[in-house]
């Protein structure tokens, strides 16, 4: 034993003389982020009621995928009657409103007061630039700017002059504005790199103009037919490791003059936003399954590197623009694609409408050494449950997964994985367990962490559960959902006089609206149609 004991001594001794790694493993300690916070990050792109999109479906859509706001340009946002941007708050669901490329002064006036009308009912979230001058000249005051001219200028009087009207409306001047997008395009500097250009700047616009509040970006993760690992995480990095159109390009060294803007360092903490990417379908490299994983990990990439919302282009394919038929997710009839199904599964799983006020820290590991293709992002509930969402990104063809160990602290009572790509129900529980086996590949596990007994997830499994209700506290809507018909949805309060009363309510989800409820405690007594009743206390905010 002696002679042992010195020779793994004198072999610890050569690895750390000659700075060999031993393959330890790190714990990690982590403070979750507010679910609810990352679901409304979650955005896409669509024209609403236009360009052949019938309100309706696009409701539907926006909330069987989830979405938290859409991405609107002038005149889809003015054009809005309140009843539907009543409908999209409902869904839980705002929009940004993007101005148009031609006008005057009168023209952004009257954006302005567009905007006032969908923040007047609470849908607004920001208010965008021109898109993409570069694509499409951008014409200010009879004057020409951007592609096919000689400058920039008129863009960055626009912008300017948008951004200016915008902060002093006292209704709007809270909302922050967000910068025109492709300003890495530029090709004299008018110094659209810039949220507000600092002093000494040497750009051809005054020091101290002011543009955003926040960096615009169209990153696109593919550009042409290629497909790599870690494809969106690439895509998302602020750096200049960006492989494509990112941020570096368009407010680091903008990738056309090679403009100077903000360092590396400004770079990691510039607040920022994507209002496009997304790719086209290839059935021999980028096909309808790779299209769908892409997505839901560009929204998790997006993320977890800093972007604070991401929009998706585009909800339904258009038919009136060449080349942009298979980026949807939905076909024009509105047939959906697999892109909409595991959106609709991920969101679910993950569903959340209020967020928790101070989360937790947790400790885990993953071993062996983590795959530079595997990531992960601790989210918490507002009902406490922690949801640990691991997800993979490798995409070349051939790969195989890595086998993966997700490592606990101490051993946690109940553990349920979901598989997003295969539907909303567990695929594995865990009882008393210390680590979970993962194989990674290229889409999420999502590992809900001691859940709550009464969360959405369980219902099915607890036969004495009539219905989940969820959220509780509630402020404005609840939900409950229910495998089976109910036959009374009854709301007391604590005098017990109804204040809320349903009959005959099918199977699946029903919405109750408590707006205008009083804050307090409520009893809700659900009934079923062997007149089994089940009791919840309701906290309403």
């Amino acid at each position: 034993m002696k002679n042992l004991s010195c020779f793994f001594t004198t072999v610890l001794a050569f690895l750390l003389l000659n700075n060999i790694q031993i393959n330890a493993v790190d714990r990690e300690t982590v403070t979750a982020v507010p679910a609810n916070d990352f679901l409304n990050t979650i955005g896409v792109n669509s024209s609403i009621n236009s360009r052949g999109e019938n309100i309706t479906k696009t409701l539907e859509c926006a909330e069987y995928m989830g979405f938290r706001w859409i991405r609107a340009g002038i005149p889809d946002g003015v054009n809005l009657r309140p009843v539907h941007l009543k409908w999209l708050l409902q869904r839980h669901v705002r929009i940004s409103c993007s101005i148009g490329n031609e006008g005057t002064i009168d023209y952004i006036n009257n954006f302005v007061e567009g905007a006032k009308v969908v923040a007047g009912l609470g849908a607004l979230i920001a208010l965008e630039g021109p898109n993409e001058p570069n694509n499409w000249p951008v014409v200010y005051n009879g004057v020409s700017g951007g592609k096919g001219t000689t400058s920039w200028r008129p863009v960055a009087e626009w912008q300017r002059d948008m951004y200016a009207a915008v902060k002093a409306d006292p209704v709007l001047k809270d909302y922050p504005v967000w910068n025109i997008c492709e300003n890495g395009a530029q090709y004299d500097n008018m110094g659209l790199q810039f949220l507000t250009i600092p002093d000494g700047a040497g750009t051809l616009m005054p020091d101290g103009t002011k543009y955003a509040d926040y960096a615009c970006c169209h990153n696109y993760f593919v550009h042409g037919s290629s497909r790599q690992n870690n494809q969106t995480w690439n895509a998302s990095d602020p750096s200049s490791a960006c492989p494509v159109d990112g941020l570096y390009g368009n407010y680091g060294n903008t990738w056309s003059k090679h403009f100077t803007g903000y360092s590396a360092e400004q770079l990691q903490t510039l607040p920022r936003v994507t209002t496009e990417t997304g790719v086209t379908i290839d059935p021999l490299t980028n096909t309808e399954e790779i299209q769908a994983l892409m997505y839901t990990s560009t929204y998790l990439a997006q993320f977890k590197r800093g972007w604070s919302y991401t929009a998706m282009y585009i909800l339904r394919d258009r038919t009136d623009e060449g080349g942009n038929q298979t980026f949807g997710f939905y076909k024009p009839d509105y047939t959906p694609r697999k892109a909409a199904t595991y959106m609709h599964n991920f969101t679910n799983i993950l569903a959340d409408t209020l967020s928790i006020e101070t989360p937790s820290e947790f400790t885990y590991s993953i071993s062996p050494a983590r795959p530079a293709t595997v990531h992960e992002l601790l989210l918490q509930k507002n009902n406490g449950t922690l949801m640990l969402v691991v997800w993979g990104e490798k995409y070349v063809r051939g790969a195989l997964a890595d086998n993966i160990t997700v490592d606990f602290d101490a051993p946690l009572e109940v553990v349920n994985v979901y598989n997003s790509i295969a539907g909303t129900e567990p695929v594995a529980t865990y009882k008393n367990v210390s680590s979970i086996p993962l194989a990674m590949l290229n889409h999420p596990y999502i590992l809900e962490i001691n859940p709550v007994v009464t969360d959405i997830k369980n219902v099915y499994k607890e036969k004495s559960i009539l219905a989940a209700v969820y959220p509780n506290p509630v402020e404005d809507f609840m939900y409950v959902e229910s495998s089976e018909g109910l036959k009374k949805v009854e709301l007391f309060d604590l005098t017990g006089k109804t204040v809320l009363q349903l009959s005959d309510v099918a199977a699946g989800k029903t919405t109750l609206n408590v707006a205008s409820l009083a804050k307090g405690s409520y009893l809700l007594r659900l009934t079923d149609g062997k007149y089994k009743t089940e009791n919840h206390k309701i906290i309403k905010l």
